[in-house]
């Protein structure tokens, strides 16, 4: 039976990004060298969980995640990943903007989706059939699934450092009390592995 999972990479404060999101820097003036290096600089160690990360039939984001743009879309803007996005599947971006859905190289399109987050993860459901749905991030967009009880396996990818951040996007702002069942636990030198099942 398919499920919803969700990934999200953040500092030992929970901090997923900083609220200064530009082109230049898509998670804001969070040290991204120290949150993600484990993904892309030590994959070889953590290649079990680079790939859980993409092993979905559909991906729900929120537009902070697509673009840098607030407002009105620049259409010219094709996401942060060039021309072949990794996720090889249907991805369904939250936005207030309409949009015509963005087909890419390699498999992933990108469909622009106004009418709220059970709207989202109901078309990612249909498009992904027996296969799971990730919620792709970021941080507001897991609280927003988390809230609405969404999630059945919750992936934290905690990297080593604190962020020092007082504003950004953050796990479990503004969520209610939560209990969250133990799955796992790993740790290498640069993140700790914690998977956590809903109660």
């Amino acid at each position: 039976m398919s499920i919803v999972t969700a990934d999200l990479t953040t500092s030992a404060d929970g901090f997923g990004a900083a609220a200064d999101q530009t082109l230049e820097h898509p998670f804001g003036s969070i040290d991204q060298s120290r949150m993600h290096g484990w993904m892309f600089d030590h994959a070889e160690d953590n290649a079990d969980e680079v790939a859980g990360i993409l092993d979905a039939g559909a991906f729900v984001m929120g537009r902070n995640m697509f673009s840098p743009d607030r407002g009105p879309w620049d259409l010219a803007w094709r996401g942060w990943w060039g021309e072949e996005p990794p996720y090889r599947a249907p991805v369904f971006v939250l936005t207030h903007h309409e949009r015509e859905p963005l087909e890419m190289s390699g498999g992933t399109t990108f469909h622009f989706v106004t009418d709220g987050p059970a709207a989202a993860l109901e078309r990612a459901r249909e498009a992904a059939g027996e296969r799971n749905v990730s919620i792709a991030g970021g941080a507001g967009t897991v609280n927003t699934y988390l809230a609405a009880g969404a999630i059945d396996e919750l992936r934290v990818h905690v990297a080593p450092f604190v962020s020092g951040l007082t504003t950004g996007s953050r796990l479990f702002a503004g969520l209610p009390a939560l209990d969250l069942v133990p799955v796992s636990a790993r740790s290498t030198p640069y993140v700790t592995h914690l998977v956590y099942g809903r109660a």
